[in-house]
């Protein structure tokens, strides 16, 4: 598949990104969007929706003429890192450390780029170190020596002034202490530092830029020294304190970056905007940056630096909402690709009514969404990988097609998965859609696998929610296996309870959905698992998890026997469930656990004198999976298999197979069943039992929607 199909408009020539970073990936210069407050621009979508893939690109296009830095804000080893000398560093500082690394060493139009500014920060931090010598200061002091000024700029070149700096100050301090070690080295260092950088300015210009910076940092009074100390000390004290300095130190690097631009040489040679991508930025480590950026822009800071991140809530993420949950948030501004993006951008007025520390984060924030992949762009990456693979039938090739985009719901991560596994994968004519996820897959590095392996690893395993505890990593796959087949909070606590006794800490069903949800999965009124694909995909590892199905089995029968079979004495439903009642609950957990022949004798009993509601429940009964193995329902559906009873017991026997059919959507109906569901409707319309005569239209529209292979009864995940 094209990296980013369906996306071209946003990487053109004249598309948003070239005018989002005022140079396009050919080097033209273009009229910048938006400005001089810049909003965090974020891409949006759930696992799967190609969020890295974009970013890659926008990087792999645009970093030979810009400025354009990639972070994956999970990478581990910014906290590996930080761990070596967890007194002087930290994951956020090494991130820092890291961008301006490599913007030193660009090579693009207006060459490099130097963080004095920077230099400075990470320097008073280095008394922290572990050893508490000023030798190994002198080596944590040396570390940062890359980003340091090597050229005049701004007055605070190396060898005029850094080096003299640290050097001199070093020299003094081993001279104190022969030895080796000093006593409190950390305010020691700090103060002298922080008085050289005063005594030995370059320039009249350079100790103006400093004064500036770190003169305005919390308590500093407008004096640098004073800042450079209160940083140093915030970052020791932990907490809110370190915090608190590690969001100064971003904003350094970004005073940096601005004061390199609009120099004269900047000014002169620069062209476009300076852009930090970071990847996985709804992670801790990604939600500390933009927090930082965006209090500091909401509080009237200005910089050219554009900032793009990866969030999978669709609101960006509760951290932008002070907290609250999906439901509870309006989203910022938004756009999709096809709609083209939006000329102009402005903070909400109520936001700045409200006050700058009132206002919440999302005000800054412009959402991009991730779009799914339509029919004919999924029929194009299927074709794809079938270039030069056996050839398929015409009815393969249809199975194929639906089964891909079935199980994808238009991911086009999981349609370039399974679009890559059918190549070679041959389904039977009568196949369910979920058998393609035993198809082998080869990766970049390991063996084959079945892709449904692949699936899980990366979609859930990879994609473990951000505020998921700890104490539950390894048994988040198992829970969501199990939860796989309820359909609403209730029955998931019930299923929740079950596979987790014993253990101390136990998630109820109104955590997962949260959690869920902040992951980036949508929800469904019919389905805990609110996502067509991602249920399939579970309920494939379900049958899986113990020979014959076992726990496939269990789970439904835990289900069946939780709720009565009997209606409730009132006959009312159960407020905001999934079903109208509880007996139609534990119907459909029996229809799929082996109770067919008691489901049929119930539908047969509840018929007479209420067709509307049997109608109802009968699509309730019905929306239920299919094990693996061999499917006798569309033989049973056409009548094909003897059945015992009287004319209208035979007549829901056949009528329930075909709604089944319809109702799992895990294989094409609309050819096979040929009228079917009409002509069954039809008969027992013309039966003799009470309200025989409101069947018909009742289920007016059924037989129409199953031949356009539509849901005879909608909800979120299959519309």
């Amino acid at each position: 598949m094209p990296e980013v199909v369906g996306l071209e408009s946003l990487l053109s020539k004249e598309g948003f990104f070239a005018r989002l970073f005022g140079r396009a990936s050919d080097g033209s210069r273009q009229d910048p969007l938006y400005g001089p407050d810049l909003p965090v621009v974020l891409l949006t979508g759930g696992p799967g929706m190609g969020k890295e893939r974009v970013l890659r690109e926008v990087r792999d296009r645009f970093a030979k003429k810009l400025p354009v830095i990639y972070v994956d804000c999970r990478r581990p080893q910014y906290a590996t890192q930080a761990e070596l000398e967890p007194g002087a560093r930290s994951a956020p500082t090494e991130i820092l450390f890291d961008i301006a690394q490599r913007l030193s060493t660009w090579d693009g139009t207006g060459g490099s780029f130097t963080f004095p500014r920077l230099f400075a920060g990470l320097a008073v931090l280095a008394p922290g170190v572990q050893a508490g010598s000023a030798a190994a200061v002198a080596t944590e002091v040396e570390r940062y020596e890359r980003i340091a000024p090597q050229r005049g700029r701004l007055g605070l070149a190396r060898g005029g002034f850094w080096s003299t700096v640290t050097k001199g100050t070093l020299s003094g301090l081993l001279t104190t202490a022969a030895t080796g070690t000093l006593g409190p080295i950390p305010g020691v260092f700090v103060n002298a530092l922080a008085n050289a950088v005063l005594a030995r300015p370059a320039s009249g210009s350079g100790k103006k830029a400093l004064q500036r910076s770190y003169g305005a940092y919390r308590g500093a009074g407008g004096q640098p020294e004073h800042g450079l100390t209160n940083l140093a000390t915030d970052f020791r004290s932990g907490g809110d304190g370190r915090r608190l300095a590690e969001d100064f130190l971003f904003r350094v690097l970004r005073e940096d970056l601005e004061a390199d631009y609009a120099s004269p040489t900047g000014v002169m040679s620069r062209v476009g905007r300076p852009v930090l991508l970071f990847d996985h930025a709804d992670s801790p480590l990604g939600q500390g940056l933009l927090r930082a950026v965006l209090a500091e822009r909401r509080d009237g800071q200005r910089d050219r630096v554009v900032v793009v991140g990866t969030a999978r809530r669709p609101d960006g993420g509760a951290f932008l909402h002070r907290g609250q949950l999906l439901d509870e948030t309006t989203p910022p501004a938004a756009f999709r690709p096809g709609d083209g993006f939006p000329s102009t951008w402005t903070r909400p007025a109520d936001g700045a009514a409200a006050g700058a520390t009132q206002a919440p984060l999302a005000d800054g924030v412009l959402l991009l969404r991730m779009p799914f992949l339509t029919n004919v762009q999924i029929s194009d990456e299927i074709a794809r990988w079938q270039t030069g693979a056996p050839p398929m039938g015409g009815a393969h090739a249809l199975l194929i097609e639906s089964a891909v985009t079935r199980l994808s719901n238009g991911r086009p991560h999981t349609v370039r998965r399974l679009a890559a596994a059918s190549s070679e994968f041959r389904m039977p004519d009568d196949a369910n859609h979920r058998d393609l996820l035993d198809a082998p897959l080869r990766d970049d590095v390991a063996p084959a696998r079945p892709v449904a392996e692949m699936l899980v690893q990366e979609l859930i395993e990879d994609q473990l929610p951000t505020e998921l505890p700890p104490v539950h990593h390894s048994q988040w796959l198992d829970l969501l296996t199990h939860l796989s087949i309820t359909h609403d909070e209730e029955c998931a606590d019930v299923v929740l309870r079950h596979h987790q006794q014993g253990h101390l800490h136990q998630l109820r069903a109104h955590q997962v959905a949260r959690l869920l949800a902040d992951a980036g999965w949508p929800r469904c009124e019919r389905h805990f698992i609110g996502d067509f694909g991602l249920r399939q995909l579970l309920l494939h590892r379900l049958y899986g998890l113990l020979p014959d199905g076992a726990a496939w089995y269990a789970d439904h029968q835990l289900l069946r026997d939780h709720y009565p079979a009997a209606p409730a004495q009132n006959g009312s439903p159960p407020p905001g469930g999934a079903f109208r009642s509880a007996t139609a609950h534990h119907m459909n957990h029996h229809l799929v656990s082996g109770g067919v022949p008691d489901v049929i004798g119930h539908l047969v009993s509840a018929l007479p004198g209420r067709p509307q509601e049997w109608c109802a429940e009968l699509l309730e009964i019905a929306q239920a999976p299919y094990p693996p193995g061999a499917d006798a329902r569309l033989q049973r559906a056409l009548g094909r298999v003897p059945v015992p009873g009287e004319p209208l017991q035979r007549t829901v026997d056949q009528l329930l197979h075909t709604v089944w059919l319809c109702q799992e959507r895990t294989r094409p109906i609309a050819a096979t069943l040929d009228g079917a569901l009409g002509m069954h409707l039809a008969v027992l319309g013309g039966m003799e039992f009470d309200g025989a005569g409101l069947i018909g239209p009742a289920t007016a529209a059924w037989p129409g929607k199953a031949s356009a292979d539509q849901p005879l009864l909608p909800c979120t995940c299959v519309k």
